[in-house]
Order: structure tokens, then sequence, then C-alpha cells
């Protein structure tokens, strides 16, 4: 329920935050932006300005109210770090029913109200339209419309489709509250055994480059306003070439390496963005080795303590004003039940976390994420280690965002329109259409025993499109799905076609928070899975989908597969409207993929493709159509 609006004596409604009773100039809804931050931050008190720049994590309660307990994740009560700590932006995880969201976004609006100059809260997310789910980086869809990856996404190559996306995504954002996307994700994916590649565009910089705009226009607009959901693109200055493919939000992943000396392609995506208006910017977790800049050496130290890097480049260089969120929990360690995860403070472990919150400031960051120890950054000012003219310069940059989406004039959202909103029918259409159509086509009609990518010919029955009225044998595929293909049977001798879904490859690890989401290791299946698979296609003949969320050693499964497709996010049932042609898979692969894993080995985590991979980048056939 929003508050009544007051009116200012030459009649202008407006919402009065500090309850004096008079329009003051910060809320004035027609004053320019940079008057209205000015006024606001002469008001504040240091503990407010302070306040604006940590961004937590936060919980919300199933049933639309804030949460007043540690949650699984979030530290403290709702109102301790809205009322006390003065924190108004906020990482959401999980979100369910969009009424209850959208209750509790207003739940937590107008407890912000309460404090003294009424700020209203910001609230961001990881993306949430696709398949991951991963506390870290990304959740499933949920209540949400579902769609592709990123990666799915660069696999159509169509930069309005993605601009579609976004602009879809960012409705339903808007319908809950959310108005802050941590994301896009611009890094390269060049090395293909790290973990994160499937929230990437792929390994082409210009592509990334034209889908990660087309992205931001589709949340942002052409500018920030009362309907834009602010992105922080991410990760400067390119976080994709981690040594071994190990990822930084581990001690083991901590070093960024360019022995191909590709820096450049991987800076390439940030000026266009930039250029675009991209609200924030987020600097990845690694600490560059051996990295020199225009003939300056950086120093080894992560890339969110690095001045020459978020200052000298991105500052100076590129002429970026606005905020630097950095990475999450730079400066203390996270404790979750029986696990933990280090800080992040690569290069500077010997720093305490008073000294590793003075070194992202010195750099140039604005936003301390994944934390809320404010009362480290009083003292760092208290001490005089900190100028309260450096929080000002952070707090004007984070107030002026908050102004231009609109959020002192009204942060409220209504239920009824989220309810009506969120997983829109045609919005689900959308992105079912778009699951099925990211589907790539590597390898079609090929015999057993053919080794050639790309063979043609052959076996009728496992040829796309699937013709219908087969009698089919399925792994990995749900009942309901494996109903559309046809009859389906037990045992593969009894089958006309075999249909087996398989992930990429990973070693499961599960020591450190948040490790066993993510995927790592080695790109190769096991032998026994591959002689299983040899077993059954002696019986049928077998289609396989390889669901990639990062490249995969494919070289063992062609010889025993008669076709091969990989998908990036695509659901059961989208698969199968894919291989039967109701849906035409027109997907093209967003990297190469390699032959073995001796050749990653040999490969530089920087250089974007390969000089003879099994699969190149682009590559994907188009089944026939009647």
């Amino acid at each position: 329920m929003r508050p009544e609006l007051s009116t200012s004596e030459d009649g202008v409604a407006y919402r009065d935050l500090n309850g004096n009773g008079r329009m003051d100039p910060y809320e004035d809804p027609r004053l320019p932006v940079e008057e209205r931050v000015e006024d606001l931050l002469g008001r504040l008190s240091l503990q407010e300005k302070v306040g604006l720049m940590f961004q937590t994590v936060i919980e919300a309660g199933t049933d639309g109210t804030v949460l007043e307990h540690p949650g699984n994740i979030s530290k403290s009560p709702t109102s301790a770090v809205v009322l006390d700590k003065h924190l108004t932006h906020f990482n959401v995880h999980a979100l369910d029913d969009p009424r209850m969201a959208a209750r509790w976004s207003n739940a937590l609006q107008a407890l912000a109200e309460r404090t003294p100059h009424g700020i209203p809260v910001t609230v961001s997310t990881d993306p949430r339209h696709a398949f991951i789910e991963n506390v870290g980086v990304s959740f499933s869809a949920g209540a949400f419309s579902q769609w592709p990856e990123p990666l799915g996404l660069a696999a159509l190559r169509d930069a309005d489709a993605v601009r579609r996306f976004a602009d879809i995504a960012r409705q339903e954002y808007v319908a809950v509250g959310i108005r802050a996307a941590l994301h896009p994700t611009l890094d390269l994916a060049t090395e293909p055994r790290w973990a994160r590649q499937a929230g990437t565009f792929g390994q082409d910089p210009d592509l990334v480059t034209e889908l990660g705009v087309a992205y931001l226009k589709g949340f942002q607009g052409d500018s920030l306003g009362s309907d834009s959901v602010a992105c922080t693109s991410k990760h400067f200055p390119g976080g994709g070439p981690q040594k071994d493919g190990e990822d930084a939000h581990f001690p083991y992943g901590r070093e960024q390496v360019y022995p191909g000396g590709r820096f450049a392609d991987h800076l390439k995506p940030f000026p266009p963005i930039i250029e675009a208006g991209t609200a924030g910017i987020m600097p990845y977790y690694g600490m560059p080795v051996d990295l020199v800049v225009d003939g300056v050496e950086i120093e080894p130290i992560g890339f969110g303590y690095n001045k020459q890097v978020v200052t000298g480049l991105l500052r100076e260089k590129l002429g970026y004003d606005g905020v630097v969120v950095t990475d999450w929990e730079l400066v203390n360690d996270n404790h979750v039940g029986d696990q933990v995860l280090p800080a992040r403070a690569w290069g500077v472990e010997h720093l305490d976390p008073h000294g590793r919150m003075e070194l992202i400031l010195e750099a140039g960051a604005d936003q301390f994420g994944g934390e809320e120890c404010v009362e480290i950054l009083l003292d760092l000012v208290a001490q005089g280690r900190v100028t309260e003219a450096r929080i000002d310069e952070s707090a004007r940059r984070i107030l002026a965002v908050k102004f231009r989406l609109g959020l002192f004039e009204d942060p409220y959202v209504d239920e009824d329109a989220a309810a009506a909103i969120v997983g829109r029918d045609d919005f689900r259409e959308e992105g079912y259409a778009a699951q099925a159509r990211s589907v790539t086509v590597l390898q079609n009609g090929a015999p057993a025993g053919v080794r050639s990518p790309g063979a043609t010919v052959t076996c009728a029955e496992a040829t796309l499109p699937l013709r219908d009225g087969l009698s089919v044998y399925v792994e990995n595929v749900s009942p309901e799905a494996a109903a559309r293909l046809g009859r389906v049977v037990e045992r593969p001798e009894d089958a006309d076609v075999a249909v087996v879904r398989l992930t990429a490859p990973f070693d499961p690890r599960s020591d450190l928070f948040l490790e066993s989401w993510f995927h790592q290791g080695s790109l190769d299946f096991p032998p026994g899975l591959v002689a299983r698979l040899g077993r059954i296609a002696a019986q049928c003949p077998l289609v396989l989908d390889v669901v990639l969320d990062r490249p995969a050693v494919l070289t063992p499964l062609l010889p025993v597969a008669t076709t091969v497709v990989a998908s990036y996010g695509t659901s059961d049932a989208a698969l199968v409207d894919a291989l039967r042609g109701v849906h035409a898979p027109v997907g093209r692969l967003p990297f190469d993929l390699p032959r073995s894993m001796d050749q990653v080995r040999a490969h530089g985590e920087d250089v974007p493709g390969y000089d003879d991979p099994l699969f190149p980048f682009g590559h994907g056939l188009r089944p026939a159509t009647d």
C-alpha cells in the first residue's frame, strides 16, 4: 500500500521523506538530479553516507514479510541493516511467489521510510531467468519466464532477440521491485575449464560487445528512468582468463593470466558498454600475473584492490564516472554453516579487514559487495585513514542512480500487477521458443564409426528433424517430454532411436562454501560412460544432447552417436521440439570445442579459440525442413 503524497505550497505532489512538513530540494521531483543529490548529501550524517556504500545479501520472508532473523546466507535481521546500519542496497536471493515478492519489496521500502531521510532501498539480483541454480552467481527461473543461459542467447546470434529478452526480464524485475541487475557478464569464454562460462556470451570479443550492449539497452533503455533496471556490467577488465581454468572465488583460482598477450580482447566490450550508459561496473576477483598494459606492469593484486586498473584504466583512461561495485566479500571471510569461503583478498591476504577496505577505496571503488561491516569504514574515518570527502565522492555517485531510477518518487510496486506480469504466458512462450532455437546441431545423421564432424546421411530415424511415430528409448528426458517423441520403450533393442541427454563433465568439489555449485576441472567424459553409450548405439541409432555450461571434449562420442546436438539451458520439452523441428534449432557454437584435454592444457587461457578445434566457433548445422 503506497503512502499518501504530500502537496507543496505551489501544488507539487511529493514524498515528505524526512517528515519535516515541507518539500526540501531533494524531495522536489522537478529539480535536476545533481541538485537533489547535493541537497541530500549535505543533510546526511556520516553513518547514513557510509551505509550507502555497502550492498549485502538479503532474504525475503516467503509470506511477504521482511526477515527479522539471519537467513541461510544473510547475516542480520532486516531491521538491523536498514535502521541501525543505514544500508540501502540489497542483493536478494530466493523469490518464490510473485505476489509475495512484491509484498516483501513494499515492506522493505516501508521500513526504509523510517530512516531519518527516507532513502529508498535499491534491490538487486543476479541472473534469475535461466536454469543454473548457484547461489554464488545465478538462480533458476522459478516463477519468472525461463530462457536459455546467456551462452544460449549468444548461440542465437541475434542482438534484437537479446534486447527483447532483457526487456522482458526488466518488466518482470520491476514488477516485484528489483531495480538493479548484477549483470551483464562481459567476460570472454576463452578458458574452457572456467566454471562461469554459462553466464557469458562466448569467446568472441565482437559478439560479446554487440550482445552485451543490446542486453544493457533492454534493461536500462537509452537512459536510466522510472521503468529501468540499472545494470552492473562485469567483470572489469575481463574475468575469463583464469590460470588453469580455476575460478577466482577460491584461493586456488586467484591468478589471472595472459600467456597469449590478449588483454585487449578481454577489455574490448567495456568501452562500448560505458558509452551505452551502464550504471555500474564490477571488477573481478582475479589477481593479474605478469600483466603489462601500455608498457606499465600491473601490480599482482586482485582487480578490486588495484588502483592502476580501477582508477588508472577505468576512470581516467576510459572516462567512467559511474558506480564501481566490488565483487562479493573482498573484506571478510564468509562462514556459512560449517563451511568457509575466504575473503577474496588475492595478493593482499596479509592485510586485516581495515587495511583491505582502505585499499579498495584508494583503488577507486564506491561500494563493498557482500559486506555490511559499516563499523570498519566508520573506524577508518575516525582514525583519519579515509576522509569524509572520499565518502562523499562515492555517496554522490550512488545517490544519483537512485534518483535517476525514480525511487525517491515511488519505490512501491503493485501486488496484482506483479502476479499478472511475472511469468506471463507470452513471456514464457518467447523464452521456450528461444530455448529450442538455441539448440546447436553439431552432427546430423552420421553413422557409427564416422568421425568427421558435420557428416551427413544414413540413419533416417536419428537424422533431424526426427519423424513422428518412432519407438524411442530415452535417458535423462522427462516422461512427459519423451512421450512427444513417440512410443517410449524400456530397452534400446526395442527402439527405433535412442535420445540421451548428458551434462558437460566436471570434477565435483565440496570443501569450501559455494564450491559444490561450480563445475570445474576436466572436460573429459569418463570412459565407462562412453562404453555404455556405445552399447546403446549398437542396438539403435543414438541422438545425444550435451548441455554445455562450458565446453566438453566430445571426440569419443562422435563415432558412437548418429546425431549430436548442444544446448545451453533448454528444458526437456523444448529440446524435443527442437529435435522434431517444431522450433527449428538454429544455434551456433558460442565457443570452440576442443579435441582433447591435452589441447586444452596447451592452450593460452586468454586466447579466443584454437587453431584446430573439434568444432569451431560459429558451427551449427541446419536440419532439413519439409
